[in-house]
């Protein structure tokens, strides 16, 4: 009897000591194959200004391979990089190393650092060799031109990369805006997704489905001794039958033609094995009290449409085709529950003169009272409710499950200019999964 109840001790103990099991399509705080960091800004013109810092995490002691793209706010690939990483190991960056002075994060795996001083490994890590990062990793600065094309590109500036085109929203305000993947893979590639060979069914692309990779974020502006931050979006990968032939496909992520993060640059194949975002949101919003400086929204969105560069300058209701974007709707709750509902249309694009268009792009900064997001005069304090669906029409029938569904990820940020500032990310009230288009008072 004495035995039993140790083994069922040990057993207890064995599962509390488990990590905690994920649930897919729940997006949650839990090792993923895939982070994205919603929303960046970087002054230009000050280097006191705003900046945006971010870490990628490795939770297991292998080592991994961590492709990196940086995206304009209008969805265009501007530029990509690896950051290999040892077992437990952290890489913190601030883009203004990067888009200011041109210096990448410098990594490398075992074969690129034989005395293990460029990515050293602790006791616990493991450090092996990528042979297809030789003369890859580490990366050099990168030349004045390349700065001059970032810079331009996040700006909303014809780029000579480009080819003279552009990438994103020309805001005039000489701040770099865009979002940031990061994915596992198995290689050294400088291709993005939607390039072909970045992803092949069950992780056998560049891209492989290594849950174990976390991160935080930081929007720092130092002149006004002020910060913001949370966590990356944590997109876990479910692929198809286990290695030992039992475990299930998720057909959440594996059937073609269902919501996959990545759907719009695999055709819609689930070939990315990604579970998606949500599309709708519960937000708070607080103007006044001890948050003088009111809320923001930091809404990173999905066109559904695998976006190039395009010629300038992005003009509303003309290019991209699918700027601005559309939602299905806004509802606006005082304390009281009083609801204030703005017109909007759920197609994209929405129609220049639209009296409100918060969230055009696919990523924004966007001011809760603001020109773009009014509120109801004595509507101070309260909550949103935003479904972000929308048909877009440059994007075809897709994504097939359900041509009106579209992912997106909200943040909001209460702020004391000078103080103190905290981000929160709003409430999912569905997955892209099985998106949800209940609008509070359509029943």
């Amino acid at each position: 009897m004495a035995r039993v109840a140790l083994g069922l001790v040990l057993a207890g103990l064995l599962v509390a000591a488990a990590p905690a099991a994920a649930v897919i399509c729940t997006i949650d705080a839990v090792p993923a194959a895939t982070l994205l960091l919603p929303y960046f800004e970087v002054d230009l013109n000050n280097p006191n200004g705003l900046t945006t810092l971010f870490s990628v995490n490795n939770a297991s002691a292998t080592a991994v391979l961590v492709h990196t793209v940086i995206w304009s706010d209008l969805s265009v690939p501007v530029l990509d990089f690896n950051i290999y990483l040892t077992g437990y190991d952290v890489q913190s960056v601030n883009l203004r190393d990067i888009l200011v002075d041109g210096n990448l994060p410098q990594t490398a795996s075992a074969g690129q650092d034989p005395t293990d001083t460029i990515s050293p490994h602790g006791a616990f890590s493991q450090d092996i060799n990528f042979a297809s990062c030789q003369n890859e990793l580490p990366p050099p600065a990168l030349p004045a031109f390349f700065i001059a094309h970032l810079q331009e590109a996040l700006t909303g500036q014809a780029s000579a990369v480009l080819k003279g085109n552009c990438a994103g929203q020309l805001i005039g305000d000489n701040i770099a805006r865009g979002y940031i993947t990061m994915d596992t893979v198995n290689n050294c590639s400088l291709r993005f997704p939607g390039d072909v060979g970045y992803f092949a069914a069950g992780g056998t692309g560049d891209v492989t489905n290594q849950n174990v990779l976390w991160g935080d974020w930081f929007i720092v502006n130092a002149a006004q001794n002020f910060a913001e931050g949370a966590d990356l979006v944590h997109i876990e990968a479910a692929p198809g039958v286990g290695v030992d032939g039992l475990t299930p496909a998720n057909p959440a992520t594996t059937t073609s033609g269902r919501y996959t993060f990545y759907g719009r640059y695999d055709a819609w194949t689930a070939v990315d094995n990604r579970e998606p975002l949500s599309t709708e949101f519960a937000a708070r919003y607080i103007n006044g009290g001890p948050f003088s400086a009111g809320t923001s929204l930091l809404v990173w969105r999905d066109s559904k449409v695998n976006q190039g560069p395009f010629t300038c300058p992005a003009t509303a209701g003309v290019r991209p085709p699918w700027y601005p974007l559309g939602q299905e709707a806004i509802v606006i709750f005082d304390e009281q529950e009083h609801p204030s509902v703005p017109q909007t249309f759920p197609f994209s694009p929405q129609p220049p003169s639209s009296s409100t268009i918060p969230f055009p792009a696919e990523t924004q900064r966007t001011q809760v009272g603001g020109a773009s997001f009014p509120l109801p005069s004595g509507f101070d304090f309260g909550w949103l409710f935003l479904d972000l669906n929308t048909t877009v029409p440059a994007a075809g029938n897709n994504p097939p499950v359900d041509p009106a569904a579209a992912q997106a990820w909200v943040v909001y940020t209460l702020a004391t200019n000078g103080q103190f500032g905290v981000g929160i990310d709003a409430i999912m009230l569905d997955s892209a999964c099985a998106p949800s288009h209940f609008v509070p008072g359509s029943l």
